[in-house]
């Protein structure tokens, strides 16, 4: 499935058909509504292509047989929606600190707890922020459209890879669920940078739990118990993520030359606050949009140089308020941060959208 033709597949498929064009050797999940057309693609196309693929008794074995795959060199995923992810934090805390890389897929529910199987976002946090224990991040990548959950699976792979770090996909039951036409082509994709994308790499992982004949061991491990030795891990670590800040934020922006109010809003709800912000253009409003693609690296930069020129930002989720935080945080006081959203599967409308944005633009 590697032409240029348009398919039609909805979004867990089109993140498993991603994984299959970026070469992942190893996949093991758990089901879970509404990621379960993934696990049930992955079997199939796994199969296919003569790969790994496992349906585990437990999230908590599924993360583990990644970390496990991760060390002998694999490109390694796993998939799961809200609870299931929750389950999977220690493990993915294991894999940060070793600096594994691994692809992560959480399509979201409503919570907490058990929740309901309703789109929501309200893992921003338990994503962005380290949802395990210890100093950590993860990469972060928000689709907000079937063709990017193609695309930034690809992306996730090869990000995984260049900083030997976990890659979370982060999308919600609606874009899981829907259906749109898509080039599922990995030569398509597109890394939303000026430079070249990232190409899968043939070559042996140095690193790499593959038998030591011929070499001196290698030594993967998170248990650091010599004196000053985990403070240094961690600087070391802390230096990646620097790293990783200055060159892979993504986003998207409009209008924000002449905008007077600017909507932020990632994922499937980016779509809704887009398509409001044309037509109160057409009504001479001076609506602006950002939407943050890299959740974490979060795009800083873009909201503090816009924030000067702007009377507010409406920050837009299906939850009950969590990157606003980072938007606030970028902005540290130059305008307003408003929010709306709405919890527990509820999907924000134009209409209460608008209602908002025009009390800040009076």
């Amino acid at each position: 499935m590697t032409n240029n033709n348009k398919i039609l597949m909805c979004g867990n498929e089109a993140i498993g058909e991603g994984a299959i064009q970026a070469g992942c050797q190893f996949y093991a999940g758990y089901p879970i509504t509404p990621q379960n057309e993934l696990i049930a693609y992955m079997a199939k196309r796994m199969l296919e292509e003569k790969r790994i693929f496992i349906q585990s008794e437990s999230e908590l074995a599924a993360i583990n047989m990644v970390f496990g795959a991760s060390v002998a060199g694999a490109r390694a995923m796993t998939s799961s929606s809200s609870p299931g992810i929750s389950l999977k934090q220690e493990g993915i805390s294991y894999l940060a600190g070793c600096e594994l890389p691994a692809v992560i897929v959480n399509i979201m529910r409503g919570g907490p707890g058990l929740g309901n199987i309703a789109p929501a976002q309200g893992d921003y946090f338990q994503a962005t922020k380290g949802g395990g224990h210890g100093d950590y991040h993860i990469i972060v990548l928000a689709p907000a459209s079937v063709e990017e959950a193609f695309n930034f699976t690809v992306l996730a792979f090869d990000l995984a890879d260049l900083y030997r770090i976990p890659v979370m996909i982060l999308g919600d039951g609606l874009l899981g669920q829907m259906m749109e036409p898509l080039v599922a082509n990995r030569k398509s994709h597109i890394a939303y940078r000026d430079d070249k994308q990232l190409a899968i790499s043939d070559k042996l992982k140095p690193w790499a739990l593959t038998g030591c004949l011929g070499r001196k061991p290698n030594i993967i491990r998170s248990l650091l118990l010599e004196e000053g030795a985990l403070e240094k891990h961690n600087e070391a670590l802390q230096r990646k993520y620097n790293t990783i800040k200055e060159k892979e934020v993504r986003f998207e922006s409009f209008y924000l030359d002449d905008a007077e109010v600017v909507l932020a809003a990632y994922g499937t709800v980016s779509r809704t606050a887009k398509s409001l912000m044309y037509k109160m253009r057409e009504e001479g409003k001076k609506i602006g949009l950002i939407r943050p693609i890299s959740l974490w690296p979060f795009p800083e930069r873009i909201f503090a140089q816009a924030a000067p020129k702007l009377k507010g930002i409406l920050a837009v989720e299906m939850s009950a308020g969590q990157m606003v935080e980072d938007v606030r945080l970028a902005v540290n006081g130059q305008c307003k941060v408003e929010f709306y959203g709405r919890t527990g599967g509820g999907i924000p409308t134009e209409e209460e959208i608008q209602e908002k944005l025009i009390n800040m633009l009076d």
